[in-house]
């Protein structure tokens, strides 16, 4: 498929950040096959459909670079395209580190879920229980709204990236406090009466997040921790530090510009303090991949807890695709080969991310170095990761 055929996108964060790609130089790409875990090694022709889709990300949208894994009946298998530094031309490290920003809200909705399971949260009390008189004003009351339209984005509250930051490269390093993206949001006027419709907002996951610490005592990102990121071994996952703005392990570098003609401007160190509970975690694919899998398997949430994240209501705006729903930090993929996945994406400077899993054991993650445009002529990563798990 070319560039000129595929469809544009709608965003579901960052949407006035959102600028043109060209192509770039310097590309390269590669394909790293791990031992299969059955099935022996896949045939050529479907290694290649998938470097070829990753390719295409870089020829043909112009990102910098790609990275990503793909498990099937055949194995598991790291992929790269591009290069993971625009100065040097050095390569995309395989597994590298990234920033998987809204990718943080399914970590943060399996806490939530966790602790109803614990018995000390109601999904459908309202917030004022957990957190009282913190959620007022124009854009939503927390006697109103419920723990359950928060996780599920159905609340109505309004978003507060698009105002926070206006220029970018200028907020690239300024530290925030989450208490601080509420008095920006929530003086805007509500999207729509709680449960009544569904928009997309982070402003739904950073009061998740106060929510949590409020029920435990404990900081959010010690709790994802505890809960999720140790239990499953996810070694190279973690939640920065506040003002932490480096990431620890190898990485590919994230870019930004505001215009096609401008150079491409290196944002790899930046703080991510505006995603908070809603998109502040650094992972890599492999790490993401088994951190969705095990979700979906159940090996963090009950049986009856894991139908309460996946039980879903239509997400009209979540993606192009138009038929998409999104549950508890959880969003339905449907497979051009027939049959649905789950998924969530995450949408930073420097960074996009889409995955997606099945029930019988398949999953792709893909990352690319900058974020996409809306226009036409955008490759569309979700592209990439149905073909990752289509062939």
């Amino acid at each position: 498929m070319t560039a000129s055929t595929r469809t544009p996108r709608s965003r579901r964060s960052w949407g006035a950040l959102l600028v043109t790609t060209a192509a770039v130089t310097g590309i390269g790409a590669s394909a790293v096959s791990t031992p299969a875990e059955a099935g022996g090694p896949p045939p050529a022709h479907q290694r290649d459909s998938v470097q070829t889709e990753l390719d295409a990300l870089v020829t043909e949208s112009g990102f910098p670079g790609v990275l990503a894994v793909v498990r099937d009946e055949h194995g598991l298998r790291d992929y790269t395209a591009g290069v993971g530094d625009l100065a040097t031309g050095a390569p995309v490290p395989v597994n590298g580190q990234v920033r998987i920003a809204s990718n943080t809200k399914t970590f943060t909705a399996t806490v939530v879920l966790q602790l109803v399971g614990e018995g000390r949260v109601d999904l459908d009390a309202p917030v004022e229980t957990y957190l009282p008189g913190l959620v007022r004003g124009a854009g939503g009351d927390g006697r109103e709204i419920t723990v359950r339209q928060l996780l599920q984005h159905t609340s109505g509250l309004p978003d507060y990236d698009d105002v926070l930051i206006t220029d970018y490269i200028a907020a690239q390093h300024r530290y925030v406090e989450p208490r601080q993206l509420l008095d920006i949001a929530l003086p805007r006027p509500a999207l729509f009466a709680p449960g009544t419709s569904w928009e997309y907002s982070n402003t739904n996951y950073i009061v998740a997040g106060l929510l949590v610490q409020a029920v435990t005592g404990r900081p959010i990102g010690e709790e994802i921790t505890t809960r999720i990121i140790t239990p499953l071994g996810l070694d190279d996952t973690y939640w920065p530090h506040e003002g932490e703005q480096e990431l620890r392990g190898e990485h590919p570098h994230g870019y930004y510009r505001t215009h096609p003609d401008e150079p491409w401007a290196d944002v790899t160190v930046q703080d991510p303090s505006f995603g908070w509970a809603a998109g502040q975690l650094v992972s890599t694919p492999r790490d993401m991949l088994d951190f969705s899998t095990a979700l979906v398997d159940g090996d963090l949430l009950s049986p009856e807890l894991l139908v309460q994240m996946e039980t879903t209501v239509p997400a009209p705006t979540a993606t192009p695709r138009g038929n998409e729903s999104y549950g508890l930090g959880l969003q339905t993929f449907t497979l051009s080969c027939g049959g649905t996945a789950w998924t969530h994406g995450g949408d930073i400077p420097g960074a996009e991310t889409r995955s997606a899993v099945t029930t019988d054991g398949r999953g792709a993650f893909v990352a690319v170095t900058a974020l996409p445009t809306e226009l036409q002529g955008v490759t569309d990563v979700e592209d990439a990761v149905d073909a990752a798990l289509c062939g």
